[in-house]
């Protein structure tokens, strides 16, 4: 059996079609993103693995959160976000996550993780070297290059900023401490 990996990943809004619009999202139609954003987590993710979902998985309810869920690979944990309403649902099963919560703190790899929807200013360990992973904002990718560039430790994990799928610790731990290409 191999190493057990962690991932993070937010703002998947499956089956949410604006969402292809106001985020310039590479896709035709909500059909394309939903078998996409699932190939990708299942390419990267395994079973024996452990992605904490960052708010927003899907806004269209608890039927269509169960069905997609029960299809991506690895233990999941829900970090809640402005749109996961689903989970309140009485006919949501909660036990598809592993946990359910607005806020949480992970040691990975020796590293702390601050975990929250929202991007914060400062966070627990922000003079420490711990870092703080959200959604939310649907930024892409340079987005994380400026926090690294300013020595902010501050990483949008959500899928716009990530190439559409999870990224895992040792990426974002990877990314902070590699030089800094000079232009």
């Amino acid at each position: 059996m191999g190493k057990q990996l962690v991932y993070f990943t937010s703002d998947l809004h499956f089956h949410h079609e604006n969402i292809i619009r106001h985020t310039k999202r590479p896709f035709q139609n909500i059909e394309q993103m939903d078998q996409t954003l699932i190939k990708n987590w299942n390419q990267l993710v395994g079973f024996q693995d452990e992605v904490y979902i960052l708010g927003d998985f899907t806004m269209k309810g608890s039927t269509l959160a169960m069905e997609i869920l029960s299809e991506l690979k690895g233990t999941k944990h829900l970090i809640r976000g402005n749109h996961d309403r689903f989970v309140d649902d009485p006919s949501f099963n909660q036990s598809l996550f592993a946990s359910i919560q607005d806020y949480a703190e992970v040691e990975v790899y020796n590293t702390k993780f601050i975990l929250f929807h929202y991007p914060i200013l400062e966070w627990n360990g922000f003079f420490r070297g711990s870092f703080c992973l959200h959604g939310h904002q649907h930024n892409h990718w340079d987005y994380n290059e400026q926090n690294r560039r300013q020595g902010i430790l501050r990483y949008d994990v959500g899928v716009d900023a990530n190439n559409m799928r999870p990224i895992g610790a040792e990426k974002i731990i990877s990314f902070f401490n590699s030089p800094l290409l000079q232009n």
